[in-house]
């Protein structure tokens, strides 16, 4: 499993006109190229008086299914600068769909790259980016009086504060990076005079909000 990677929110869109054109983009996280493709076809279907629903999309850990179509556009002008951004913005398991109701007046090869990639980044922009950081759970067991200073240790560091359970003692679940678990081990130890009862819980994926470059 990658300690990190970057992906979209689940869903968005956004639109652009360009010399008269509507260039609409729809974003998907997608895990499989059987939910991509079903994304595809749900937007073509939503729009299929469009003059064109061009797509790509990037899936796996080390984006082994790179597809690319341009749905009757110049070969090479709307499908590969759809993937490009994904590849710019170092996206997995995102799919795109721009669709496009011509407006009357035509853009040129250079112009429909543009045109593309500019709706791309926009629909990105706007749906979000996440960072999806691979860590591993603690469940801590204090004391209450222990339980304000942790607590406010705590939110002063990169680790993520999820969960607190109020019983007959408070129990702290925390997330930590994996290459900082023996790290903060260490830190809780000496934090609460080894007072605390530290047990390794689940390693799952905690998404982070990122910002979207401007790269097109």
């Amino acid at each position: 499993m990658l300690e990190k990677y970057f992906t979209v929110k689940e869903t968005g869109m956004d639109e652009i006109i360009i010399q008269k054109s509507k260039f609409i983009g729809y974003v998907r996280r997608v895990e499989t190229e059987e939910a991509a493709q079903n994304f595809i076809q749900e937007i073509k279907k939503k729009h299929h008086d469009a003059t064109h629903n061009c797509s790509a999309y990037m899936i796996g850990e080390h984006d082994q299914i790179q597809k690319a179509n341009d749905d009757g556009e110049p070969s090479g002008t709307a499908g590969m600068p759809i993937l490009e951004v994904l590849k710019k913005q170092q996206l997995k398991d995102t799919a795109v769909v721009v669709t496009r109701y011509f407006g009357g007046i035509k853009l040129g090869a250079g112009g429909l790259i543009r045109a593309y990639s500019s709706t791309t980044s926009q629909a990105i922009r706007t749906t979000g980016i996440v960072k999806r950081q691979l860590m591993q759970g603690f469940s801590l067991t204090i004391d209450y009086t222990l339980l304000g200073k942790l607590e406010n240790e705590l939110r002063q560091t990169s680790y993520v504060l999820d969960t607190i359970n109020y019983l007959d003692k408070v129990e702290l679940i925390v997330y930590v990076k994996i290459s900082e678990m023996e790290h903060f081990q260490e830190w809780i130890i000496n934090l609460t005079s080894d007072q605390a009862l530290i047990e390794k819980k689940n390693t799952t994926y905690i998404e982070i909000d990122v910002e979207s470059t401007s790269e097109t």
